[in-house]
């Protein structure tokens, strides 16, 4: 409808009479909106750097280009960030923003205090651990790549061809990280070694059978051909020119980096002592701390709060124990599940099968009960699957993947299963809900579904925060009476103290210079986790530096928030609005949540 002058005059005339309150809260209003569309556009300035991003959201804009990993790359993304805060302080005054709103513009400042302290430390990060572009990318193309259409397919195939130079660029960056005294230790340069020959195996390379990746692709564009997208001539060629890219360009920088990998490994550490024995070691692992815990506390004082929760968590251990009815020492009992057939599945596909079947029907009654303690639920769908075999190893850590935002591709919580006496039974129930419903995937998946807030506030992720809400959840199934088998639930107590170890561990080996076997030493006195999942969890520790760390701070600072909100409300409490409130802000680093429950607890 249009408006005349009068119709003006009168709004005018109508506003006059608004109390002033009123008036401040609808210029905030509009304030907040303006700095929502502020950070949009920034967000959406950040996408467009990193196009593995875009389809990790299931977009498909720069489909046929994998992200810029150069350090010019970096220092542009960098720069960018700078320009956006300054850009934000310059337009918009946080103390007249809203909650929210002051909330997403407090994180887009920390998030550039964070860039600047990874860009100072952006050499001192192992390359090629675990988790690799070596391993990543390919990784990438098989579970972040649909192909539905022709120009996915020829998209693929120029990502195929692009994995080459990335690899170049980050053995560059091996390389002047090294050139500076920072190298992984030998261990993982032996794995990254395994790990090169076995993504470069098999077909196109060799006649041995389909590697991952040419398995993949030619599955996808078979697919294409069934449903009559491409017929059997173009199928062929599509087939025949990611061969010609995994060849031509592909192997070749595998082939480099191996080479590499195996002469620089004789300069390597055979016995490492962590980050501290690097080149500012000191600083550049409590910065590590601060990124992973988003917090200031220092490492003795997680140190300290590691062997705290060793002792506590170990007494209530003995107390099930006693319950279970076993006689011997604490450590006898952690013998006597380690080497007990029945706590572990076969170890060939019939095992394995059960096992994943275990974890789902874990999950299908966590799920029929989430109303009890959530109001929030998010649609995105959950799948268990095991680890690809070109990148999985005994007793390696059980991790969730998000779905894509529309749907499109589902949450997948995944198993290393190539030792399944390396995943014991016992652990297997803690681990769907930490990894799946309520943990990872209620979280993360709720977030990507939130609206009214910025965009990259349902995007970002904080450790301490979503490693914290899902050690959480797994003591919360515990109150809502599930663990009914005694001995799940020391498995689930053994997987807290896992992450009480951590603390211990973490700091061990990079403030004070413990050796590998010194952090097995102390892992397997308070563990009943199997010698290879130690060792696999150990080697972890080293490699990443603090990460390890943010499961438990998170989990305790959550735990305290909690218990200050029923103290402070009484009767009020309402745990399903409680956890409302701590899902439905997006992650936040853990000073920001305490802000938002402390804010919530003022409300009454």
């Amino acid at each position: 409808m249009r408006l005349s002058r009068r119709d003006f005059g009168m709004g005018v005339a109508v506003a006059a009479l608004l109390p002033a309150a009123v008036m401040a809260r609808q210029a905030n209003a509009g304030l907040d909106a303006d700095l929502t569309a502020f950070l949009d556009k920034a967000f959406e300035d950040e996408l467009a750097m990193d196009p593995e991003w875009l389809s990790q959201l299931g977009r498909k804009q720069q489909y046929d280009r994998l992200t810029d990993r150069s350090e010019a790359a970096q220092k542009k993304r960098l720069d960018w960030r700078r320009a956006s805060v300054k850009a934000m302080k310059r337009r918009f005054d946080p103390a007249k923003l809203g909650e929210d709103a002051r909330t997403s513009y407090d994180i887009w400042l920390l998030e550039l205090e964070r860039a600047e302290e990874a860009w100072r430390w952006r050499d001192h990060g192992y390359t090629f651990a675990r988790g690799g572009a070596h391993t990543g990318l390919p990784n990438f193309m098989i579970n972040m790549h649909p192909v539905d259409t022709m120009s996915d397919a020829e998209a693929y195939v120029a990502r195929v061809a692009a994995i080459g130079g990335v690899l170049d660029v980050q053995l560059d960056q091996a390389k002047r990280a090294a050139a500076k005294g920072v190298r992984m230790p030998r261990f993982s340069y032996d794995q990254s070694i395994v790990e090169v020959k076995r993504v470069t195996t098999g077909a196109p390379f060799d006649a041995g059978p389909d590697a991952a990746l040419f398995a993949d692709a030619k599955e996808k564009f078979a697919a294409l051909k069934a449903r009559g997208v491409v017929d059997e001539t173009r199928a062929a060629q599509l087939t025949t020119a990611v061969a010609e890219a995994m060849t031509g360009s592909m192997k070749p920088a595998y082939d480099r980096l191996g080479a590499w990998l195996a002469a620089d490994r004789e300069q390597s550490a055979a016995d490492p002592r962590g980050a501290g024995s690097l080149p500012d070691g000191a600083a550049y692992y409590n910065a590590m701390l601060r990124l992973q815990t988003t917090t200031d506390m220092t490492a003795e004082e997680i140190h300290q709060l590691g062997l705290s929760e060793v002792t506590r968590i170990r007494a209530e251990m003995e107390t099930l124990k006693a319950k279970i009815g076993f006689a011997g020492r604490l450590e006898d009992f952690f013998a006597y599940l380690k080497s007990e057939d029945r706590f572990y599945v076969s170890n060939d596909d019939a095992g394995r099968a059960r096992y994943l079947k275990l974890a789902e029907d874990y999950l299908a009654g966590m799920r029929a009960r989430l109303p009890e303690q959530f109001g929030r639920l998010p649609r995105s769908p959950l799948v268990v699957k095991r680890v690809e075999p070109y990148r999985e190893e005994p007793g390696g850590a059980a991790h969730y993947s998000s779905g894509a935002v529309d749907g499109s591709r589902p949450g997948v919580f995944y198993v290393h299963l190539s030792d399944t006496r390396a995943t014991p039974l016992y652990e297997i129930e803690g681990t769907a809900y930490h990894e799946g419903w309520p943990g990872h995937h209620l979280q993360i998946s709720v977030a990507q579904e939130l609206t009214g807030l910025p965009v990259f506030r349902t995007q970002y992720g904080y450790g301490a925060y979503a490693e914290g809400w899902g050690l959480y959840v797994e003591r919360l199934a515990r109150e809502m009476d599930f663990y009914k088998d005694p001995y799940s639930d020391f498995g689930r107590l053994g997987r807290e103290i896992w992450r009480a170890i951590r603390l211990v561990v973490d700091t061990g080996i990079h403030a004070k210079g413990w050796s590998e076997a010194e952090a097995t030493a102390f892992y397997t006195a308070n563990s009943p986790q199997p010698a290879a999942k130690i060792k696999s969890e150990i080697r972890r520790y080293f490699v990443s530096p603090g990460q390890a760390t943010s499961y438990k701070v998170g989990m305790v600072r959550i735990l305290a928030l909690r218990a200050e909100a029923r103290a402070a409300l009484g009767a009020t409490y309402d745990q399903r609005a409680f956890h409302d409130l701590v899902i439905s802000g997006g992650s936040l680093p853990l000073g920001v949540l305490e802000t938002r429950v402390r804010r919530w607890v003022a409300k009454g």
